[in-house]
């Protein structure tokens, strides 16, 4: 017979949360409770938690960069950033998300990580994208607003996802090297790396068409509202 009650864990989280009690709190009581019913010494049930703090350490920097953007916007980075696009003459929302894009491919490639949608798309990138695109025109639309902020967001997904596993060092291509060994297929991490460069220069000519034609549709909206 299957014994459910190291199962309690799930109710005791579903619980903790329905009655709107401390998260972490309910999640720790119920890894310690889960523990003891499955017949988990204490000192191994700490070793346990202990070790998974320590190999997901670093999820605690995405919380504490969050607080970091809030108080750089509340001090007027968004707006630093818009003067200084609006100061270079020929800038584009097209050529700030390209240079962007670009910038993010090559620190990949380096093993930097460099940006992210928190701290670098919604406090730099998207603002500057917008200024470029209000350069020499009325106001963007909220509509327009909303496909420039779209494409900033955009530039990031294309960065990453198309170029992490342009470093030989990557945990990404790691794990597939894993996968492949285990399976009984020798691959050399100097061969791998080098097939994930047509997806990152396709990607960035995929993009730079995107980028190209929103401009366009930006200039040819701007062109219109001149004429009225």
């Amino acid at each position: 017979m299957i014994d459910l009650w190291p199962l309690i864990g799930v109710v005791i989280i579903t619980l903790g949360l329905a009655l709107r009690l401390n998260t972490l709190l309910v999640i720790l009581t119920a890894g310690v409770v889960t523990g003891l019913v499955a017949q988990i010494s204490p000192m191994e049930i700490l070793s346990i938690l202990g070790e998974s703090f320590t190999n997901n350490r670093y999820m605690s920097l995405f919380i504490l960069v969050l607080p970091m953007i809030g108080v750089l916007e509340r001090f007027g980075l968004r707006e630093r950033a818009e003067q200084l696009i609006g100061a270079i003459k020929n800038a584009s929302a097209a050529r700030v998300l390209m240079s962007y894009l670009l910038l993010r491919k090559i620190t990949n490639a380096m093993g930097l990580n460099l940006g992210g949608h928190p701290s670098m798309i919604r406090p730099l990138v998207a603002p500057m994208a917008e200024a470029a695109a209000e350069k020499g025109r009325q106001p963007l639309t909220d509509d327009e607003r909303q496909r420039v902020k779209a494409l900033s967001a955009a530039s990031e997904n294309f960065g990453n996802f198309f170029s992490q596993l342009l470093f030989i060092g990557t945990g990404g291509l790691l794990l597939i090297k894993g996968v492949l060994d285990d399976n009984g297929f020798a691959v050399k991490l100097e061969d791998m790396y080098l097939w994930a460069l047509p997806s990152a220069i396709g990607s960035l000519m995929i993009f730079g068409l995107f980028a190209w034609r929103a401009d366009r549709r930006l200039k040819r909206a701007a062109t219109q509202q001149e004429q009225k």
